[in-house]
């Protein structure tokens, strides 16, 4: 299963955003990671480096390395629509990001492992495939023994935000993604444009 397994600190610190959830070293070190720190003088960026670093960022949120990006892209442009929107889309409806969305685990690392350690049930069926992609109407659920498990009961108890394009049940400990969310509903801070501007070079 390919993931990142690099430091996260740093790439926290490259972008000065809390990619993987809250970093101690990030709110000790609000500055570019290096030797020489925060009195490093870097030069301007040009726009392709701009650009880059926005899809780079995004692949890190989501946990998705370059071909399954450049995939989920061209699927993206194919669909009708705006292309950034539809990208950002079919980001979210993956089964790994719906998972860490409707509470099941802390992170997105975790609902990743989750999913592929066949914790989870789609439609009543396990899958183990954290890029599955859902579709509106697809039921969500934990798999009956593992309801119990400290990370499952930790995670549901804690008091995270609700989303409007998925429903979730506590008592069952199962969800359904509703629809597509709208561009506006998703919190991530990513200029999807700027990864659009980058593949249509």
């Amino acid at each position: 299963m390919a993931r990142y397994t690099g430091p996260k600190s740093k790439v926290s610190r490259r972008f000065r955003e809390a990619i993987f959830g809250r970093d101690k070293a990030l709110e000790r070190k609000n500055y570019g990671p290096g030797m020489h720190g925060n009195s490093r003088r870097r030069p301007k960026q040009s726009e392709y480096a701009i650009q880059l670093a926005e899809k780079q960022k995004a692949k890190y949120i989501y946990g998705v390395l370059e071909k399954q990006f450049r995939n989920t892209f061209k699927k993206a442009a194919a669909k009708k629509g705006i292309t950034g929107e539809n990208l950002l889309k079919f980001l979210e409806s993956r089964l790994d990001n719906t998972v860490y969305r409707m509470g099941i685990t802390p992170t997105r690392r975790s609902a990743r492992q989750f999913v592929s350690h066949c914790h989870i049930l789609v439609n009543g069926e396990v899958v183990n495939i954290p890029s599955y992609q859902l579709k509106p109407g697809d039921v969500v659920s934990v798999r009956e023994r593992s309801k119990s498990l400290e990370l499952v009961t930790a995670s549901t108890s804690s008091n995270r935000s609700r989303f409007s394009w998925i429903e979730w049940d506590g008592a069952q400990m199962q969800g359904k993604f509703i629809s597509y969310p709208d561009r506006a509903d998703i919190p991530e801070n990513i200029k999807e444009q700027l990864i659009v501007e980058l593949y249509s070079k």
